[in-house]
């Protein structure tokens, strides 16, 4: 298969949907003889953050001079995305080469991994291949029965918890806690942000159970910069900092190598300026979008803007209007380039309770009407509406490539 093709092959299995488990990732593996090698491994969950806290510890030991493979989840533009080595997006012959032959390997055996499986084990697979010093592991969807929960972290981290994905990872703090500490394995520390009391409660006993090491995290160090804007990114740093220690991995990376990778750092779709009136963040949650509205106050002070603002069905629209009314002057509603997204018309009533608002057919007609008011004007609500934004406004090449997961 060429690469459209085996793109294709993949996204068709994405009506296998979401099945949370371990026993198939662990017989999809074991067909493709995979086995874990002495890579340092860096386990990341949590409701928000994540993906920050994953870029950043990239970040910090690819500027050390370390091989590094990173595996993200959802992607904005390309899937290539998901799976970087060395900061790099894997080329497109490699992803079809790999996913050819895990395809044989399935059709063979008459096995059918779901989408995330399969994504998972490509992204172990190219890694394995790459010869690397440390793989940094987003989790794609709470950690205990996540694909990516088959190996063996040198340092596991709970960026956060809230509420987000109840209906897979249960309707508590708690609940959604024990999933997260999921990843928690025997021997290994534990790298813990900030998170409600009682979530802190569960994660400590998670952890005392496991004889791991809990390292909290509960202020951000101003002179630890980031090269992403907000206070929640300088304690996101902080955290990505008690991960490099916890691995000992402190010890041979030097304080200007640390700062030159925390400063680095590139995580597009996380208060992005675009340098053409817009701001891009994909707060798609109520406390993402809390974060938003403060960062935007650190920015911009009182003043308020546009939001145009898409979000998908799954999620707490009203918390997230609730969260970003205090900055927003009206709200542009927009369909979402997904299966998921929610109705417009739906999601127009939602808004309209916290503020003025209006919907435009398309994102591309939102924006060319939002060029004719007074910048900034911010783009929320969803990764999927950034990464349609990032095409639209020439930040990135090729037209986005759709995926439900």
């Amino acid at each position: 298969m060429n690469y459209a093709g085996a793109l294709a092959w993949l996204y068709g299995t994405q009506g296998r949907g979401v099945k949370l488990g371990l026993e198939r990732m662990r017989a999809f593996l074991a067909a493709l003889g995979w086995e874990q090698g002495p890579e340092c491994y860096f386990h990341v969950a949590g409701t928000n953050g994540k993906g920050s806290v994953c870029a950043m510890l990239e970040s910090i030991c690819r500027a050390a001079g370390l091989r590094t493979g990173l595996f993200t989840s959802p992607h904005l533009v390309t899937f290539r995305e998901r799976i970087r080595i060395n900061g790099e997006m894997v080329a497109e012959d490699e992803i079809a080469g790999q996913l050819t032959r895990i395809r044989e390997t399935c059709e063979r055996l008459d096995m059918q991994p779901t989408f995330f499986e399969l994504t998972t084990g490509l992204a172990f697979e190219i890694f394995r291949r790459a010869h690397l010093d440390v793989i940094v592991l987003e989790t794609g969807l709470g950690g205990r029965l996540d694909s990516t929960n088959v190996i063996q972290p040198r340092v596991s981290v709970i960026t956060s918890v809230g509420l987000d994905h109840t209906q897979l990872l249960g309707e508590t703090i708690p609940e959604i806690a024990r999933e997260k500490a999921g990843i928690i394995k025997p021997g290994a520390p534990v790298v813990c942000g900030p998170v409600p009391a009682e979530a802190a409660a569960v994660i400590a006993e998670v952890a005392a159970e496991r004889g791991s090491q809990l390292i909290q995290v509960s202020e951000p160090a101003p002179e630890r910069r980031a090269g992403l804007k907000g206070a929640h990114q300088q304690l996101n740093a902080v955290v990505a900092l008690c991960a490099i220690e916890a691995a000992g991995l402190h010890m041979s990376i030097s304080p200007d190598r640390i700062v030159e990778g925390l400063r680095a750092v590139n995580w597009p779709g996380r208060f992005q300026d675009t340098q053409q009136g817009f701001i891009l963040d994909g707060a798609h949650n109520p406390e993402a979008a809390q974060c938003l509205a403060e960062t935007w106050r650190e920015e911009y002070g009182g003043q308020q803007t546009q939001v145009i603002l898409g979000v998908l069905q799954d999620k707490d629209a009203a918390g997230i209007c609730s969260a970003l009314a205090p900055i927003a002057e009206q709200f542009i509603i927009v369909p979402v380039k997904s299966p998921r997204s929610r109705p417009p018309e739906e999601m127009l009533q939602i808004a309209a309770a916290f503020r003025p608002s209006r919907s435009c057919p398309s994102l591309g007609e939102a924006i060319s009407s939002a060029r004719l008011r007074e910048p900034p004007t911010l783009i929320a609500g969803s990764l999927f509406l950034v990464g349609e934004a990032l095409v639209l406004l020439g930040l990135s090449d090729g037209e986005q490539e759709i995926s439900a997961q």
